[in-house]
């Protein structure tokens, strides 16, 4: 009884660990909650007599189970997958949508995109990227986790950071085109360059019940002027303020370089909730 309410205490130390690593894992709350506890029947059942490195141990099995359970995801898509085409070719998916957490991730920038193409990579590509990556546990280590060699499973690992890369890239183009149409659009705002307007906005453009280009040009010309450029959520949009403090968020949808859809929100409680970077010419300043 002992020995087993001293590993509770252990387990509890690097629970929290243990959680990000599951979470990173399997992109899911949830389901990291459940590799935990998986995690705590393994350990609380195994003899621990001969353990040198409880960390390194614990995260050991935490990535068995997760690699386990992606395993078991992968299977059930393939079963369900019916008369849809197969997945692209490991070297071939597109990159799609992440993670909302603090941990320092090299692909934290890709956002949303980060899940879908995490969900792309194999099992092991996966479980090699994060661990490695994210936290720095070493190719031996993996290789033994996945029966891989350790070159191996630097080979697993580099894949998949290229195609993180790759998607990180495309998102930070995807940012940065919409920054400029934003900005533009609020240019055209405080000028009063209606000409200008119309041209950002896509001809079945809508803001809130007022539908059509023109209708759109003219309710935000006035209520758009003091609006300022900024990353919400860390996509770009425009913010209202008064006295300091965020009064209405606008929020943009764009394709193929036209403005087709703009929202605004001034709910309190949500409007408190958003991460807001106003952006200028020459720095970033968190709200």
């Amino acid at each position: 009884m002992v020995e087993q309410d001293w590993l509770s205490e252990r387990f509890a130390e690097h629970q929290d660990r243990l959680r990000a690593v599951a979470h990173r894992m399997l992109g899911s709350p949830g389901e990291a909650e459940d590799a935990v506890q998986e995690t705590w029947l393994r350990v609380s059942r195994a003899d621990t007599g001969q353990v040198e490195n409880l960390a390194g141990w614990l995260t050991t099995i935490t990535a068995r189970v997760c690699l386990n359970m992606l395993e078991a995801r992968r299977s059930r898509r393939e079963d369900s997958a019916g008369a849809l085409p197969p997945e692209p070719p490991p070297d071939t998916c597109p990159a799609g949508r992440a993670g909302p957490e603090d941990e320092a991730l090299l692909a934290d920038s890709v956002g949303v995109a980060l899940m879908v193409v995490l969900d792309t990579l194999t099992p092991a590509e996966r479980l090699a990227f994060v661990l490695h990556d994210v936290f720095a546990v070493s190719f031996g280590e993996i290789g033994e986790i996945i029966d891989r060699s350790p070159a191996a499973a630097r080979q697993l690992a580099s894949r998949a950071r290229r195609r993180v890369q790759g998607a990180a890239d495309a998102s930070e183009a995807a940012r940065s085109a919409k920054r400029d149409i934003v900005a533009a659009f609020l240019a055209a705002s405080r000028t009063g360059d209606f000409a200008a307007l119309l041209d950002l906005l896509d001809p079945d453009a809508v803001a809130l019940e007022v539908r059509g280009a023109h209708a759109v040009a003219s309710f935000f010309a006035g209520r758009a002027q003091a609006a300022r450029l900024a990353l919400i959520d860390g996509v770009p949009g425009a913010v209202w303020s008064h006295r300091g403090q965020t009064k209405a968020v606008f929020t943009f949808t764009v394709s193929n370089g036209k403005i087709t859809h703009i929202t605004i929100d001034t709910d309190p409680d949500r409007l408190r909730d958003l991460d807001i970077v106003f952006l200028h010419a020459d720095h970033k300043e968190r709200r």
